[in-house]
């Protein structure tokens, strides 16, 4: 077996050569729910391998608003999307699952052995007893501006659709496009860090909450905030040498163009999302959601299981606490298909503990 190095901070893993990982389940998706997976599944002594398309693991947590807080998590009062992401990754941890990370799965098949081939897009291939598919909302990608070079100065940087580490930001001029709530969101929480902000929509009219577009009015009318709304107006092309940007064209519905001097441009238009090749695997669907029976997570093809956002059944609610009560009884399910004949004793997880405090112990 050949276990390609690889890291949960952006960096992928070596490639496809050699012969396939074998594991006990393969997880699709590296949201908050996948890396609870991680945990349930390890805790029933369960193997796992994590594929997600994305550079680094947190889905949605991770790529559009890592600074957030979230309210709903038990326990946590507020906990920033980024912290609960490192939480989660701490948790799984002691089961040392393998992450194939910027990839997608592209093809699954069963083996001769009745076991799961998975083939991702770098030439990766996983085989595992069984399927879990965390994908969130499927394959997401930003709506890219239609500018001219556009591709050079995304490669340098120049262009970003996420902020995964504000202080990148600090001292920049910095033109956020966009008029709803991640766009107000960044401007607000940018500005004190940013040389200069400008905000450009389209409209006059912003679609964010109402409580960030006052504030985001009032920093604007601040004297030396260094913010300016851009409106009504929309990109028009970007200025510099097709690595290093310099300004941001931008024109009004009249044709009226103005100058923006710029480092970087956060464009956000938004997400494309789609199932990709998850819907080719003959699941049955609803709804670009894939129907699930609510008792253990089961999809209509045995030996897959899908939890989640993309998971979907009577009275469904889209929370992460509704996807980590998915997992672990998804992690249940699947013990009996990778353990068969044996019975599963349970155990809370205070007697049974992890297997790091049982090396301690024992090393004690």
């Amino acid at each position: 077996m050949t276990q390609n190095t690889q890291t949960i901070n952006g960096e992928t893993d070596g490639g496809g050569t050699g012969a396939a990982q074998s594991v006990d389940v393969a997880i699709v998706g590296a949201g908050p729910v996948g890396l609870f997976a991680v945990f349930e599944l390890g805790m029933l002594k369960m193997r796992t391998a994590v594929i997600d398309v994305l550079e680094a693991v947190g889905g949605q947590c991770a790529a559009l608003y890592p600074e957030k807080p979230i309210y709903d998590i038990p326990g946590y009062p507020k906990v920033m999307a980024y912290d609960l992401i490192e939480k989660l990754v701490e948790q799984a941890a002691p089961f040392d699952p393998s992450y194939h990370l910027g990839q997608q799965v592209e093809r699954l098949e069963r083996t001769a052995e009745g076991r799961w081939r998975l083939t991702t897009s770098k030439g990766v291939i996983i085989e595992a007893t069984a399927v879990v598919i965390a994908a969130g909302v499927g394959a997401f990608g930003p709506n890219r501006p239609p500018l001219t070079g556009l591709e050079g100065y995304e490669a340098s940087g120049a262009v970003q659709y996420m902020v995964p580490k504000p202080e990148a930001f600090r001292d920049k001029r910095l033109i956020i496009a966009g008029g709803g709530d991640s766009a107000l969101d960044w401007a607000l929480n940018l500005a004190p860090l940013a040389r200069s902000v400008a905000v450009v929509h389209r409209r006059a009219k912003f679609r964010a909450a109402p409580d960030s577009v006052a504030k985001l009015y009032a920093l604007a009318a601040a004297p030396d905030s260094g913010v300016e709304l851009v409106v009504p107006y929309q990109l028009q092309g970007l200025e510099g040498d097709g690595d290093r940007l310099s300004a941001v064209a931008v024109q009004d519905l009249e044709g009226n163009e103005r100058r923006l001097e710029a480092d970087i441009l956060l464009p956000f238009y938004g997400l494309s999302m789609n199932l990709g090749p998850i819907a080719d695997w003959g699941l049955d669907l609803e709804r670009s959601h894939i129907l699930v029976d609510p008792e253990n997570c089961a999809t209509s093809v045995p030996g897959v299981f899908a939890i989640g956002d993309m998971a979907t059944y009577p009275g469904k609610l889209k929370l992460i606490l509704c996807g980590f009560s998915e997992a672990a009884m998804a992690a249940h399910a699947i013990y009996a298909l990778v353990h068969p004949g044996e019975a599963l004793h349970w155990e809370y997880s205070t007697t049974k503990g992890l297997p790091d405090e049982d090396r301690r112990d024992s090393a004690a």
